[in-house]
């Protein structure tokens, strides 16, 4: 990537993230803004652009990376904007090391630290900033798994209870009347997508069964069941940088993070149609110049939707 022109003064260079387009960045906005940053260069990334993927892996922090000049400052909200794991961390300070770049972050338990302070003469992170930044990832990736867990119990209770459970349809009420009529009227789902701001997926379930393939039939073939499978992580990474529709991301960006000694897999709850598009979506995986380890990931994903496959039949 082309550098830019030298410049005559350091700057003030903000990062900001969020994890799906149903969210803002209005927190982050809030923080910085209190912050009083002198003259900011925003780099924010696409909405949607997932935490899991490495922060060196995502377009607009590796443009900020290529924009800075030694003594800048990178500014983020809260640390887990920017970096999810101990590993991520620990990889960002060596690379604002290398480049001289200082990081201020400006709420959390990470703000007013010096993250960035190393040993005089070995040059090697302070071994006590080091166990810091350990702990308080720790934490925070505790604290994330408790309320994973938590809500997980809380979707059971309220089944026992004859609750649904699940996020509340984006189309509702009267939105949903205005949505069918407008679609009979022949304006396109992509239109009253734009028009009420909710995905394309979400006009064509509330407009299901006015769609031109909606069966007429008396009795409608039944459902797929939802399956949970473990994707490996290799996988997961290169979906991530794919092209997905919004059922294949929303799928990704909900499964549950699952450690497995160095890595990781991706527990993905969704019916076994969507499995086998995402193995698809990785068909070049399978290619001879793949990464050995990306080829064995596949197939083991592959042999579990089979396995689930011949355990339902046709």
């Amino acid at each position: 990537m082309r550098r830019h022109k030298a410049r005559d003064s350091v700057a003030n260079l903000v990062y900001k993230r969020v994890s799906t387009d149903q969210q803002s960045t209005d927190r982050q906005d809030l923080v910085l803004a209190e912050a009083g940053i002198e003259d900011p260069v925003v780099f924010e990334e696409d909405a949607g652009t997932s935490s899991r993927l490495h922060p060196l892996q995502r377009p607009k922090f590796g443009e900020l990376l290529t924009y800075a000049r030694p003594g800048d400052t990178v500014h983020i909200s809260e640390m887990f904007r920017l970096v999810r794991g101990t590993g991520h961390i620990l990889d960002v300070l060596d690379v604002l090391h290398r480049d001289r770049l200082a990081l201020r972050i400006h709420d959390g338990a990470f703000s007013g630290m010096d993250l960035t302070a190393r040993h005089p003469r070995t040059g090697e992170l302070l071994s006590t900033v080091k166990f810091m930044v350990q702990t308080l990832a720790a934490a925070g990736e505790l604290q994330r798994d408790l309320q994973r867990e938590l809500t997980y119990d809380g979707l059971r209770a309220a089944e026992a209870k004859g609750n649904k459970g699940g996020r509340r349809p984006a189309l509702a009420g009267e939105a949903i009347a205005d949505v069918r009529t407008a679609y009979l009227e022949g304006q396109s789902i992509a239109a009253l997508a734009r028009e009420h701001s909710v995905s394309r997926g979400a006009v064509r379930t509330a407009v299901a069964d006015l769609l031109p393939e909606h069966a007429a039939d008396e009795v409608a073939p039944a459902p797929e069941l939802l399956v949970t499978l473990d994707m490996p992580g290799k996988i997961a990474d290169f979906l991530r940088a794919a092209e997905l529709d919004d059922a294949e991301r929303a799928a990704l960006d909900e499964g549950q993070a699952v450690r497995r000694g160095q890595g990781y897999t991706l527990r993905i709850t969704a019916v076994p149609a969507l499995h086998r598009q995402l193995l698809d979506r990785c068909q070049l995986l399978d290619a001879a110049s793949a990464i050995p380890a990306q080829r064995k990931a596949r197939r083991e994903y592959a042999n579990r939707i089979n396995a689930v496959a011949a355990a339902t039949g046709p």
